[in-house]
């Protein structure tokens, strides 16, 4: 027990000089170039797990005036619409007008404590990401097509931290942290005011480790496909915990039946239709707390039934030695990912651009909002990236989009998450650090 409490002391203390603005960072540190953890052949090293998990926060701070993310050669950027609340996610209606999620962590029902949920909470703050849900979604509009959002209406309100965002046959689908809930919609609506419609609920508490929720249509209109991500690191919270998590569920429109259509992935996010084969892919936060170099984050293709790895092995059928029991015979199932995205680079946003703007390279590519890393040394993330795809494949290397989210005085002006292409085929990237979106588009 003394043992134990004088742990707990250290784990308190270290804690604490986070608040403090202490930079931790234990001895571990990368061995290879980030580029080799790019790829659909990531290099990967052995696991190197330390006492102490590398901190390395970037706090968070806020552009300066006339000061904007730097585009790719090629590319500019502007501030379509600045001064949101924590703008997470996006989605782009038939008409034009763009949808933003103005969202947040919910709070805490789990009345037990745990010095992870703690130092979470404290890493989390200090990274800009732990302040109140606004729980809304606000509707912008550029009526003169001058690339800035002139119109900003609150859309819906009294939502619970709401993220994915689904317009389908004359219904707009939100996924709520702990619900997909559906809203009539008629084009060029500015607001609604109807009450919610549940359409399931979705794995939530009393633990909700991963909050973000991400929605889908199928082409037809009969089904929704929602991520949910897992409930722990590597499973220690027991199987139970895990329930439809570390999945994308099917939901059955007209009978409400929810089932597994892909299993094994930790943290899915950005749910997006590949244009040319009509599969449906996801992007994917890998585990931690072995190593900056493990485990690369992906972009993958879902088959149905698929299971790719989590918790008991990654990237295919490396296993992790952390996962009890150890099921060998699922670590045998495990489907290796199409594309790796980098260690601990938080990629979460996902679109692939069907528009006609940006030149033939980038066209049925996908475009990547990596929010960036907070236990890596050095930093991992903090940009948007493009994979070139070619017959619905990744083919090639991930070229920078946009950069320049840390400053020079190591602090985090921005944190990219959502990504949507626009009506008019510009690229849109939500920055929830800073509470603004960005409008990229050929110079």
């Amino acid at each position: 027990m003394k043992a134990l409490a004088l742990g707990i002391s250290t784990i308190v203390v270290l804690a604490l000089l986070v608040v403090a603005g202490v930079r931790l960072y234990s001895r571990e540190s990368a061995t290879i170039p980030i580029e080799e953890g790019y790829g659909p052949n990531p290099t990967l090293p052995p696991p190197n797990p330390k006492p102490i998990p590398t901190v390395n926060i970037a706090p968070a701070d806020s552009w300066p005036e006339g000061v904007t993310p730097t585009a790719a050669q090629g590319l500019k950027v502007n501030a379509f619409a600045r001064n949101l609340d924590h703008p997470r996610w996006l989605h782009v209606l038939p008409n034009g007008d763009v949808l933003v999620a103005e969202s947040n962590n919910p709070a805490d029902k789990n009345p037990s404590f745990s010095i992870r949920g703690w130092i979470s909470s404290v890493v989390m703050k200090r990274a800009g990401a732990n302040a109140t849900s606004a729980n809304r979604i606000t509707l912008m509009r550029d009526a003169d097509h001058d690339g800035v959002a002139e119109i900003h209406e609150t859309f819906l309100e009294g939502l619970n931290s709401p993220f994915g965002m689904t317009l389908s046959d004359g219904k707009l689908y939100v996924a709520n942290t702990d619900a997909i809930v559906a809203f009539p919609y008629t084009d060029g609506d500015t607001e609604i005011s109807a009450a919610p419609e549940k359409i399931v609920d979705l794995p939530a508490w009393p633990i909700n480790h991963h909050w973000t929720k991400d929605v889908i249509a199928s082409a037809d209109g009969l089904k929704l496909y929602a991520t949910v991500g897992s409930n722990s690191n590597v499973g220690e919270n027991g199987p139970d915990a895990e329930r439809n998590r570390a999945a994308v569920l099917e939901i059955d429109l007209a009978t409400r039946n929810i089932r597994v259509f892909a299993s094994g992935l930790r943290n899915p996010n950005g749910l997006s239709w590949n244009p040319e084969t009509g599969e449906l892919w996801v992007a994917v936060n890998e585990r931690d707390e072995i190593g900056s170099d493990l485990v690369p984050d992906y972009l993958t293709s879902v088959r149905d039934g698929g299971f790719y790895g989590w918790p008991f092995s990654y990237f295919g059928q490396n296993v992790d030695v952390r996962a009890k029991p150890p099921r060998p015979d699922l670590v045998e199932k495990a489907i290796k990912p199409d594309y790796a995205l980098g260690p601990h680079t938080a990629s979460l946003g996902l679109t692939f651009n069907t528009g006609m703007l940006f030149d033939q390279e980038y066209r049925n590519g996908a475009f990547i909002g990596q929010h960036g890393s907070w236990n890596r040394k050095p930093r991992s993330g903090y940009k948007v990236i493009f994979v070139p795809f070619a017959n619905g494949k990744p083919n090639g290397a991930p070229k920078d989009i946009l950069t320049g989210f840390i400053s020079d005085a190591d602090t985090a002006r921005g944190r990219p998450v959502g990504v949507a292409i626009d009506k008019s085929g510009a690229l849109l990237v939500a920055d929830d650090v800073g509470n603004t979106i960005w409008r990229v588009v050929p110079d």
